[in-house]
């Protein structure tokens, strides 16, 4: 089977969240299970030249966007294994950032357009083309309109993931004639227009052969109104080929015994884990004691993160609670100040890291005795996965993937891998923040849990699997 990953964005090259997370990882993991697997990108200005110098010029062609004929070179290089391709073009993507310019729906559409027109000249055929997100939501419309008869995509099949509702790629009706060949029959509710605009997302979510999305619980959440982004009557309609599959976490790449940021390696030891506690508590200048639970946040500070809650009752934990939070993140101006403003008033409690540093994060999942991640929604989540990876037990809301992967310890049972709440009311994480601080006092019982946290397992040869059932229903 062969299968073409198309997305905005992939690890080691260029990262901004996520989704470069899973194009790095699921094309290994299907590899393994027997599939081609292969990625195209943009070729973006802030790829390191160590990645650019690479690069192997594979060819070259034009892009017809509207009354522009634009140039696209095509570029290589094999990645452990996997081929992925870059589509080359400095006024597109030779810019300080990946997102967020004025001309984004040129930049996309062609983009989605140089795809295509790659795959016709390319010596290698994909029976699946897997899109990511909305910057990649043109290629199932283009399969179905203006490549609908050229040979080689016949038969081919399309699969849509949604890593985050949220974002679809709307702009104004113009963009159809201007940019995409297309005429006003597009305005319609099975194809672009929404609410007078056009979104590329509801093109994927109309012409998709399936939608995937990353947690069963979102599939869920996401055709219901408060979810659903107002695209939610669509998904209803394709409810029957929506699937819900969570993310995994490269357990050798998060593995806290071989890694290296680590003072302290471990693999189930909690005197280990202690160590790396007091050495961060003296790194950053915090207390250094070994009986105080340490609660860890990593994370894009922004309202779906659950910020708001955090501000609403962090005085009243840090002053009553005896615990200490290590944050860090970068995000929303006011939360990054509430927080500077919290650890300026509990110094000894709270140090608050307004940076992003990969390996200060894991030295906090490491340290860290609880991860806090109380997200408003939440498609899949990460931070959860390495967690409980790094044994560090989540304190999550009940949404999404995080409803998926965590569930709630339970002293008469003994199950459980973590604590959770259902509303999103920041005085019910209050009380289960408590919860938590409560059974970690009771060291027996805390011992359950961690026991419970080393056996769950979220990899990616489990998702795989699931997407190559998936392709082949698509293909029988």
């Amino acid at each position: 089977m062969n299968v073409l990953m198309i997305g905005s964005e992939c690890t080691p090259f260029i990262k901004t969240g996520g989704l470069a997370d899973v194009l790095g990882s699921l094309p290994q993991a299907l590899k393994k299970e027997g599939v081609d697997a292969r990625v195209v990108l943009p070729k973006y200005e802030n790829m390191s030249d160590e990645w650019k110098m690479q690069l192997t010029h594979l060819g070259e062609l034009n892009v017809q966007l509207g009354w522009r004929n634009q140039y696209a070179g095509i570029e290589y290089i094999e990645y452990d294994g996997i081929p992925v391709y870059f589509i080359d073009n400095e006024y597109y993507f030779k810019r300080s950032n990946l997102y967020g310019f004025d001309d984004e729906a040129e930049r996309f559409v062609f983009f989605n357009r140089a795809v295509m027109e790659m795959l016709i000249d390319l010596d290698w055929t994909p029976d699946v083309l897997h899109c990511h997100d909305w910057h990649t939501g043109l290629i199932p419309l283009y399969l179905h309109t203006h490549y609908k008869d050229v040979e080689k995509f016949q038969g081919m099949k399309t699969a849509f993931t949604i890593h985050n509702l949220k974002y679809q790629g709307v702009f104004a009706p113009s963009v159809l004639h201007d940019l995409m060949d297309f005429d006003e029959s597009m305005l319609r509710d099975d194809t672009l227009e929404f609410y007078g605009n056009i979104n590329f997302m509801k093109a994927a979510l109309n012409f998709s052969d399936f939608i995937t999305t990353v947690s069963e619980t979102y599939a869920e959440e996401i055709q219901t109104p408060y979810f659903g982004e107002n695209l939610d009557g669509v998904l209803r309609k394709r409810t029957d080929e929506l699937v819900g599959i969570v993310n995994g976490i490269d357990d050798q790449d998060y593995n806290p015994l071989k890694d290296e940021t680590l003072e302290f390696p471990y693999r189930s030891s909690l005197i280990k884990k202690a160590q790396n506690k007091m050495w961060l508590q003296e790194k950053l200048g915090l207390p250094v004691r070994k009986d105080v639970p340490m609660i860890g946040i990593v994370s894009r500070l922004v309202e779906q993160k659950g910020f708001d809650l955090i501000g609403r009752v962090i005085d009243e934990l840090l002053y009553h609670d005896d615990l200490q939070i290590v944050l860090l993140g970068t995000g929303e101006y006011q939360y990054e100040q509430m927080l500077q403003w919290v650890q300026d008033r509990h110094p000894e409690k709270m140090s608050t890291n307004i940076t992003f540093s990969e390996a200060l994060s894991r030295q906090i999942y490491a340290a860290s005795d609880m991860f806090l991640m109380p997200s408003r929604f939440e498609p899949c989540g990460i931070g959860q996965l390495i967690a409980l990876r790094y044994l560090s037990a989540p304190i999550v809301r009940e949404t999404g993937g995080l409803a998926d992967t965590v569930q709630s310890y339970d002293k008469s049972t003994g199950e459980g891998n973590g604590f959770t709440f259902a509303n999103y009311n920041a005085h019910d994480m209050l009380y289960t923040i408590r919860r938590a601080l409560e059974f970690y006092q009771d060291q027996a019982e805390w011992q359950k849990l961690v026991k419970n946290i080393c056996k769950s397992k979220f990899t990616w040869k489990d998702s795989a699997n699931q997407y190559m059932d998936l392709y082949q229903t698509m293909l029988e």
